[in-house]
């Protein structure tokens, strides 16, 4: 039987010729001319690279992150997103080496190249030969950014996801000049501004096309007056809209009604630019041909429910299947590949019931609802017509807010009179402390933040979508914002 046709063998056939996981990744097919930057670049967005080997000749690489959870979260999302360098498709997998222990006077230069990428991440200045890459204490956490060959618009939270995997992403302003589409974005640390220039500079967003160009701003802090299209300050979310028009019209009417390019694996983690085109209006998710359904594994038992609200933050889910031989594991099957790959690579990792969820993609294309009969019926639950969808409107708000799991909890569509103290104590009550509370827009919203990333994701899964009286459900997403 092949292992597309009965579920549960996911697990068993999971690639028997292949290493098992270790924090030395093997990088094959690159292209001849690649730098030992542009490799350790493939691993940074996931953790500390610590070491590296070129194997020139043979265009393959090792690369050694500094934990295995770490690889294992690179080798999952490359499974799902073809890596590229240069625009070149490279295979990564498991290498049966444990740790490198390099030659190092074959390998002075990718040392060098580490010492300096590594004394970005963290903040101290490399004593490597300066020759080698000048990394003089960074200017500034403002980057100034310009996006050469811009066939298709790029949105705010297009920049706002791409950068923000080196960093919180503070504020941003975007603006024309001579005729380029140009922003400004702050970070909260100049270190994070001077990784993510090392990492994103001369990169493509999307497949040979809007290529980012980033320097240092002379600035060294922003003043955002309006939250709107143009213009983002992620701390302060109760700025009011002004009369933003709805985004960057110029581009749009500029470029005419382009089909999508497909995004650039090396830079969006999970086809969030695909989603902000979206929301933008202008494009439906095609979930470019990666399957829909997820595997997640230890779980706690049973928790059909708990586990579609917690990845309905991420898309809408159609329906949840425990598998029987393994209660641990279940299969979710989401509306497309693009949802599939958000959920992912946000929730792989995450804490769940006190226990470390593994989420992965399914070979499946979809999950079966029971036979009359013959399956077990408790086992698959179908959730398609579910109230906690929200990504059914093209184009609503909702694409705009997707976040990664954090401790601080946006709460939207709150009752008039309820207080502060009913939500604390409601909260409070789902498992955890209440840390801080912040009500805004005439008390309809609030954030709420509780001491632990873990604390939150129990508070969402238990009160989404929870009944507050007066015909209002309330509505709870990760927030970027703190307190």
């Amino acid at each position: 039987v092949s292992s597309s046709t009965t579920n549960g063998s996911d697990s068993k056939k999971q690639r028997l010729e292949e290493s098992p996981p270790s924090r030395v990744l093997h990088i094959r097919k690159l292209p001849s001319e690649v730098s030992e930057t542009e490799v350790i670049a493939l691993g940074l967005p996931f953790g500390k690279v610590t070491n590296i080997l070129m194997l020139k000749g043979k265009n393959q690489a090792f690369l050694e992150l500094g934990t295995e959870e770490a690889a294992i979260t690179m080798v999952n999302y490359y499974a799902a997103v073809t890596p590229q360098v240069r625009n070149t498709p490279v295979f990564i997998q498991y290498s049966n080496h444990k740790e490198l222990k390099t030659d190092s006077a074959l390998n002075q230069r990718a040392q060098a190249v580490l010492q300096a990428v590594s004394a970005v991440q963290d903040g101290s200045s490399p004593s490597s030969d300066p020759g080698v890459l000048d990394l003089a204490p960074p200017p500034s956490p403002v980057l100034r950014i310009i996006i050469d060959n811009m066939f298709y618009p790029v949105t705010l939270d297009v920049l706002q996801q791409i950068f923000s995997k080196f960093g919180t992403v503070m504020k941003i302003i975007t603006f024309t000049k001579n005729n380029q589409f140009q922003a400004l974005l702050q970070f909260s640390d100049p270190v994070n501004a001077q990784q993510a220039k090392l990492s994103l500079d001369g990169q493509n967003i999307y497949n040979s096309c809007c290529t980012l160009r980033i320097d240092f701003s002379k600035l060294v802090s922003l003043n955002v007056k309006y939250n709107n299209d143009k213009s983002r300050d992620y701390t302060r979310p109760d700025l009011p809209s002004g009369d933003g028009d709805g985004g960057h019209k110029d581009h749009s009417s500029l470029l005419g009604e382009y089909p999508p390019p497909k995004p650039s694996a090396s830079l969006l983690p999970t086809g969030a630019a695909a989603a902000a085109a979206a929301a933008a209006g202008r494009v439906a998710l095609s979930g470019s041909g990666v399957s829909g359904v997820l595997l997640a594994s230890n779980l706690n038992d049973e928790v059909h429910h708990a586990l579609c609200v917690c990845v309905c933050v991420y898309g809408d889910v159609q329906r949840v299947k425990i598998l029987f031989n393994k209660k641990d594991s279940a299969l979710i099957q989401l509306s497309d590949g693009n949802q599939a790959q958000l959920a992912m690579s946000h929730l792989n990792g995450q804490k769940v019931f006190s226990k470390v969820m593994r989420v992965t993609l399914s070979k499946h294309q979809t999950v079966a609802l029971p036979r009359e009969g013959l399956d077990d019926q408790l086992l698959t639950k179908d959730f398609s017509g579910s109230p906690l969808h929200r990504f059914k409107k093209p184009g609503s708000k909702n694409f705009q807010n997707i976040f990664p799991p954090s401790s601080t909890l946006h709460l939207s569509n709150i009752p008039e009179g309820v207080s502060e103290e009913d939500l604390r104590l409601l909260f409070s009550n789902a498992g955890g402390t209440v840390k801080a509370f912040k009500f805004f827009q005439d008390h309809k919203m609030a954030l709420l933040q509780m001491s632990a990333v873990e604390e939150a994701i129990q508070g969402l899964m238990d009160l989404h979508n929870y009944d507050m009286g007066a015909n209002h459900h309330l509505k709870v997403s990760f927030s970027k914002s703190t307190i």
